[in-house]
């Protein structure tokens, strides 16, 4: 029991323990919330920690060297605590999350047992299902600068350094009308020349969206001093008229081009060594796990296997990474689907039990 403090050591030690999970998640827009799965609310380190919350989370899968340390929590959906409106958002997004064990009786006894981001998080009949990634998470991200013809910096960044607050390449204005969380007209709008912003960016400063930001697709002057501003794709959220709103010239995506070669996560194919199967083909008619329904692992998924024509041919599964793993165990599926970096836990978890096959 490695860091655990002497008291919190006995009590374990005693047979009869107290004990509950504490969680505190903090977005990135500062909101902290706390939860535990004890039947009182908790307090300490200025937190309150709430029970009934809805948020429970299976044993912590921790390894040693560089594995990924990852749990996933699950919870309802409430409107008082986590809901869907701000999920949708994005605003749990890489939210950072602590998880202490801790004696309910008495608080000061109790360990920090997890630190990590909330990663994927899946919706389904009112409850959400949320995967937590562990530190050396971080460690399966590519790093490093991509050098072409065009400057690789963003306008305003640290890299470029540029002041984006002079005149002419930034104006904040409240809104006055918004179609479909993606066309923004203004009735007043001039000082910037007809398509001006397009390729920027628009950034929600206040209200309900606030955090939020799309890049803009068509920026059009609709007449003497009117302007409408069109964005590629739909804020998770609707900006209502009045909230501030904040227009960056087309500079501000000055690396647009690359963004398509930012990412490239491994896919993994996981199947046992007793099904036989040592090609892709050989998955026609197999159950396969492809991720939670809705997520990018089962979008990336499909296109894969339609693009190999197999997709309409396997008996898709949508299960979450961990489930995945203990329904391939218990015979319950044929082999799943991991789109992520390596080394991934539920891979970890197949192998420590299966003689896996990794196609």
């Amino acid at each position: 029991m490695k860091g655990f403090a002497q008291d919190l050591k006995a009590h374990l030690a005693s047979g009869a323990t107290t004990l509950a999970r504490a969680f505190v998640v903090t977005r990135r827009d500062g909101v902290v919330l706390g939860f535990t799965d004890h039947d009182r609310d908790l307090s300490f380190d200025g937190i309150t920690f709430r029970a009934d919350s809805g948020l429970t989370a299976k044993a912590l899968q921790q390894a040693t060297g560089l594995a990924v340390d990852n749990t996933e929590a699950f919870g309802a959906l409430r409107s008082d605590a986590i809901c869907e409106a701000d999920i949708l958002a994005g605003r749990y997004d890489g939210a950072e999350v602590q998880g202490w064990l801790v004696n309910w009786a008495d608080v000061a006894m109790r360990v920090l047992q997890f630190r990590g981001t909330l990663g994927e998080i899946t919706r389904s009949a009112g409850s959400f299902t949320a995967e937590m990634r562990g530190l050396t998470e971080a460690l399966n991200r590519p790093q490093g600068r991509i050098y072409h013809a065009r400057c690789s910096a963003v306008l305003g960044d640290d890299a470029c350094r540029f002041d984006l607050n002079q005149a002419g390449y930034r104006d904040e204005r409240p809104v006055e009308q918004v179609a479909d969380g993606r066309v923004f007209r203004f009735g007043d709008f001039s000082g910037f020349d007809d398509r001006w912003f397009e390729k920027g960016r628009l950034s929600v400063l206040n209200g309900k969206a606030a955090g939020l930001s799309g890049t803009i697709k068509n920026d059009r002057l609709r007449s003497a001093t009117g302007r409408e501003v069109e964005l590629w794709q739909e804020l998770r959220t609707a900006p209502a008229p009045g909230d501030l709103v904040r227009l960056l010239d087309r500079g501000a995506m000055g690396g647009y081009r690359m963004l398509r070669d930012l990412y490239g996560a491994p896919a993994h194919l996981i199947t046992l060594k007793k099904h036989g199967i040592t090609s892709v083909t050989d998955l026609k008619g197999k159950r396969v796990a492809v991720g939670g329904a809705g997520s990018g692992a089962a979008g990336a998924a499909q296109r894969y296997f339609t693009s190999l024509g197999l997709w309409d041919d396997m008996k898709v599964e949508f299960l979450g990474y961990s489930k995945a793993a203990e329904a391939l165990g218990d015979g319950l599926i044929d082999a799943f689907w991991v789109f992520a970096g390596f080394p991934n836990s539920s891979v970890i978890q197949a192998a420590a039990s299966n003689d896996i096959v990794l196609i």
